[in-house]
């Protein structure tokens, strides 16, 4: 189950990774209109926006939850380390 939720943590960082970088493609000094200060996020632009609010919700949930110092499945072997002992490469 601790497996589950480590792989849950890391699909989930992969997925805002990729929600953060496609929100920003307009930002900075690419956008050259100066015009208007603040602008509505509409249609997908606002569904990738809440998209990456609840994820990042999510993802502190299961973080806090995983890295709580008792065992609350009832697993003996102990916590993973890192990535490749996750994998059961090290």
């Amino acid at each position: 189950m601790e497996t589950a939720l480590f792989i849950a943590l890391i699909i989930i960082s992969f997925v805002m990774i990729a929600l953060v970088i496609l929100q920003g493609r307009t930002a900075g000094l690419q956008s050259r209109d100066t015009s208007s200060i603040y602008r509505t996020k509409r249609g997908l632009e606002k569904t990738m926006h809440q998209t990456t609010i609840i994820l990042a919700v999510v993802f502190l949930l299961l973080a806090l939850i995983t890295s709580l110092p008792f065992s609350i499945f009832s697993s003996t072997a102990p916590a993973p380390t890192g990535l490749l002992s996750l994998l059961g490469l090290f």
